[in-house]
């Protein structure tokens, strides 16, 4: 099976295992021996070396592979076809994900992230909620339509961005991700943001960006502002459902999206003009 996966996704699974208590795999090679034939002149039987290998060790091993891997790719200008095949081989280990055993009990299904696998801009959210588990698809619901607005009005499409969240799993109640979960699930979304390899990040609200940026300050003191995680350029402004509390935040989020295209050196549609 492993030789099917990138090496990303092969350490994902070991790693998954070794969260499960599973130490060791069973290993069987076989090896010539010093003579290769017995002393009437037939072949020498081939001798046998069984053990175990530590699961720690393969998970060191694909991580080794992996770095090869991304050293290979000098440019990283991978093709579509070959992005949107890592991202499904992600998407299988998150689809069998259970780091966090309640979210894995409660949740319908696992909502792994949607659009342009080569976006040069990525939205990353907090964590699905009730329509998004029903579905499958991040921001999908009320906030979702608020965001298909916004996006409308920058003179973008849906489908030309990647869009995906903190966590790939619906809290219970739509509560805020827990700290643990948001590290089980953080090796999905760097992995997601590898292939992807967007140009510019917008975090929408205080988890999406306090997580992504190893932060603890209000979104409020990060927006207006730009961060850098790897080579993506990244900024923070109110989430969505937030808008739909307090519609006062709007013009704020606007003006956010405005210093977004600015500098992509690109100027939104007139009002009317948008879809």
């Amino acid at each position: 099976m492993a030789g099917s996966l990138t090496p990303r996704a092969v350490r994902l699974l070991l790693k998954d295992w070794q969260a499960a208590g599973l130490t060791h795999l069973y290993r069987e090679e076989r090896v010539a021996p010093a003579e290769t034939t017995s002393p009437d002149g037939s072949p020498a039987d081939v001798t046998v070396d069984q053990g175990q290998t530590p699961v720690e060790d393969l998970v060191s091993v694909e991580a080794v592979a992996e770095s090869e891997v991304e050293l290979k790719k000098g440019s990283r200008r991978q093709s579509r076809a070959a992005r949107e095949q890592a991202l499904q081989q992600l998407n299988a280990c998150v689809k069998g994900c259970t780091r966090c055993q309640e979210l894995a009990d409660t949740r319908t299904q696992t909502v792994f992230g949607v659009g342009n696998p080569e976006a040069k801009v990525m939205f990353v959210g907090e964590a699905p909620g009730a329509d998004e588990d029903a579905q499958g698809e991040p921001f999908v619901g009320r906030a979702g339509q608020l965001l298909n607005k916004i996006i409308a009005a920058c003179g973008w499409q849906r489908e030309e961005l990647y869009i995906c969240n903190i966590l790939r799993c619906r809290p219970p109640g739509n509560r805020t991700p827990l700290p643990q979960e948001a590290a089980n699930c953080r090796e999905y979304l760097d992995g997601q943001i590898s292939i992807v390899d967007p140009d510019y990040i917008v975090c929408w609200g205080t988890c999406a960006a306090q997580n992504l940026l190893g932060m603890t300050d209000a979104i409020g003191k990060m927006r207006r502002n730009w961060y850098q995680y790897g080579r993506a350029k990244v900024l923070c402004t109110y989430h969505p459902s937030y808008l739909l509390r307090n519609p006062e935040a709007k013009k704020p989020v606007w003006e956010d999206m405005q210093l977004l295209l600015a500098e992509m050196g690109l100027t939104p549609p007139k009002p009317g003009s948008a879809g």
